[in-house]
């Protein structure tokens, strides 16, 4: 099937296009309105002058290809601008000593961290200003921790403060992701610091938050253990936080972490089993319509209910265009249903784009569409439950090929035996939400049989059981993978490629095939070309003191860490992934570090350094050494003071100020991160 040929996915591409192109090269408002009009003036008089013989045009098409690339950017600008309209960044000075008095309201609760509760709030007013934006907050953990809820209204007295950027190599950018979202600032308070001005929910999302509540204190008080209570809230409520991050990475590592996040396959389900509950409507006047309306209100109701995330939003708006298409009982060619939602999402909302669950579900239902029916004709099943099983092998390879070179590229970790996950439990995933919102309706109203509590527990129980029997084959699990964003592209462009060489079977295209595999390689060689270099590395490690030598794709890691630290420690993982590194070696922490011509002096606690025979150029203080700095930079006048995440802070603000007064570099890893010195 030539997909090209329908206009709406050319449109959609262009739309796309034209978001990317605002994203990477943004231009300022006023040519982009000026662009955006002249995109309509053009296919406008184009068509005036060109009516009868429009169909044939060349130069009308090429017109209205680029008005919706322009209305992509047009979009994109009008969406940041809108976000940024009012923002209280750009209406008042932020200085992070200065505290202000914030006025602000619950948009989301999220995922809490060990020491902290974490909400995304939206700022209603900043001391005498009514602002607008976005925020981080995290409450400090206690004893009476109250949890607040979505549209309660707060008053705090506190400063802004900066989102930290990663203080390690490869580290994931939490700030950069949260600066995708708008989000620029967080505030770190105590709960006896707020002030509670209002409780009532006046919002859609506020009274889904209320729903959500009284579910989760009903099912609270049944007999559901931790985690299966936590796979019910992700499997029916969109919400996470209260999955742990073992059961997480079980779930991960067995290759069906698609499952916790309602989805695209939940949504589907949900829809079957509306469209059979249903059907008898069809027998009565009008049935057809309030059956499909009916749809449409329950899907779009438990999308709210699930906080709409974009998964959700992506899921419920395709199969609401499904459903209406069932209703006008129309054969619609699936990529133009897929075009139609994607286009409409993106045009509400065009950082969807940007959204790691948009780009894989939209590529593993693409993927599904290409290669299933392809994969399927390999095999010719003859009983039922053949089919029915080999139906579903080849569903999850076909979705695995399309998402695994961005699932590579964003988790670095690929499950082998994900086809296994998927046979035993997709089978079963219809039974399950059926019997989960059954579970969830008689629970609601304080009806729930006993028999049927206990079925579903032992339901769900086995669920877990049989992911972590999957997960503990770890044989089988491929992680630490580094695969960057070029080898992304050339990986799409590689199964591109392979589709059209399928569907066109020559040599000329077999050979195009060849060439870009060829590309790819050659593009690896130079990688790791790039990849081979010789540094010093100083990392950042609260309490501890990490210092890699490498040299090229071998490591020498000097540190202070327990064995049972150092195997679970992300910060050398990360690094060692990422540079191709072959071979890790471990070692103590030496006094001296010799980085061609220059010395880099090691200072512990013991705060010894008097008779050194050499002048060091670098030092680092680690342990909090009792030290005389001013005499240390007379003695040695080194280029730069190194601290690490090992010194009392108290004794870096010392130091930094005595560099300052000495005008002498100061690094603390605290605040500036990791520090590389290339020999």
């Amino acid at each position: 099937m030539k997909i090209l040929n329908f206009p709406i996915i050319i449109l959609t591409l262009c739309l796309i296009f034209g978001i990317l192109f605002e994203h990477f090269f943004p231009i300022d408002l006023t040519t982009t309105i000026v662009c955006f009009i002249l995109s309509f003036l053009v296919p406008t008089l184009l068509f005036l002058k060109l009516k009868s013989t429009i169909n044939n045009s060349i130069v009308f098409g090429i017109s209205i290809y680029l008005c919706m690339f322009t209305i992509g950017v047009f979009n994109a600008k009008v969406y940041t601008n809108k976000q940024l309209n009012n923002h209280y960044k750009n209406q008042i000075v932020l200085d992070e000593s200065t505290p202000k008095i914030i006025t602000f309201k619950i948009r989301e609760v999220l995922k809490p961290s060990r020491y902290y509760d974490k909400y995304l709030i939206r700022v209603l007013q900043v001391d005498s200003f009514m602002v607008f934006g976005k925020v981080l907050l995290n409450v400090e953990k206690n004893t009476s921790n109250e949890l607040l809820t979505v549209d309660d209204i707060i008053t705090v007295k506190t400063p802004f403060k900066a989102i930290q950027s990663p203080l390690n190599p490869n580290q994931f950018n939490y700030k950069s992701y949260l600066k995708r979202n708008y989000v620029f600032h967080q505030l770190h308070v105590k709960t006896s610091q707020l002030f509670l001005i209002s409780k009532k929910k006046h919002t859609v999302l506020g009274y889904a938050a209320r729903i959500r509540e009284h579910i989760q204190n009903k099912l609270k008080t049944t007999s559901f253990s931790d985690d299966e209570f936590a796979i019910i809230e992700a499997l029916f409520l969109g919400q996470r936080q209260n999955v742990s991050n073992n059961l997480y990475q079980t779930y991960s590592k067995a290759g069906v972490i698609h499952i916790l996040a309602v989805s695209g396959l939940h949504v589907g389900i949900i829809l079957l089993l509306l469209n059979t509950l249903f059907q008898p409507l069809n027998h009565i006047k009008n049935g057809r319509y309030i059956k499909t309306l009916l749809i449409v209100i329950i899907l779009w109701g438990f999308a709210i209910i699930a906080g709409l995330s974009a998964s959700v939003v992506r899921a419920v708006t395709m199969f609401s265009i499904i459903a209406l298409v069932m209703h006008l009982k129309r054969m619609t060619n699936v990529y133009n249903t897929l075009a139609i939602s994607m286009l409409l999402l993106l045009i509400i909302n065009p950082n969807f784009l940007f959204d790691v669950g948009f780009q894989l579900s939209y590529l593993a239902v693409i993927s599904i569409v290409l290669f299933q029916p392809i994969l399927f004709k390999l095999y010719h099943p003859t009983y039922l439950i053949d089919r029915f099983l080999w139906n579903i092998l080849t569903v999850s390879i076909a979705a695995q090929i399309g998402v695994l070179p961005l699932s590579i590229f964003y988790f670095h970790q690929f499950p082998g035996l994900f086809f296994i996950s998927n046979m035993i439990i997709i089978p079963f995933l219809g039974i399950i939400l059926a019997l989960g919102i059954t579970v969830i309706f008689f629970a609601s109203i304080n009806a729930l049989p006993n028999s049927l509590l206990i079925t579903y527990r032992y339901i769900i129980k086995a669920l877990n059981q049989i992911v972590k029997w999957i997960s503990s084959h770890e044989q089988f699990i491929w992680d630490n993978i580094p695969f960057d964003i070029v080898e992304v592209l050339f990986s799409y462009l590689i199964i591109s490629v392979g589709i059209y060489i399928i569907h066109n079977k020559s040599f000329r295209n077999i050979l195009l095939g060849l060439i870009v595999v060829i590309m790819m390689q050659l593009y690896l060689i130079y990688n790791t070309h790039l990849r081979q270099t010789h540094e010093l590395i100083i990392f950042h490690k609260t309490k501890h003191t990490l210092i890699g030598i490498r040299n090229n794709s071998s490591l020498i890691m000097h540190h202070n860490l327990h064995d049972s630290i150092l195997k679970k420690e992300n910060t050398i993982v990360n690094y060692s992934r990422e540079t191709g590194l072959n071979r890790i070696h471990y070692d103590g922490i030496k006094n001296v570090y010799k980085i061609n011509e220059d010395l880099l002096l090691v200072i512990d606690s013991l705060g010894i350094y008097q008779g050194t025979s050499f002048k060091p150029t670098h030092i680092l203080l680690r342990n909090s050494p009792k030290i005389n700095l001013e005499r240390l930079i007379d003695s040695f006048h080194p280029k730069v003071i190194i601290s690490d995440g090992s010194n009392y802070k108290t004794y870096q603000t010392r130091w930094e100020a005595t560099c300052k007064a000495q005008n002498t570099l100061f690094h603390k890893t605290t605040k500036k991160g990791y520090i590389v010195l290339k020999f």
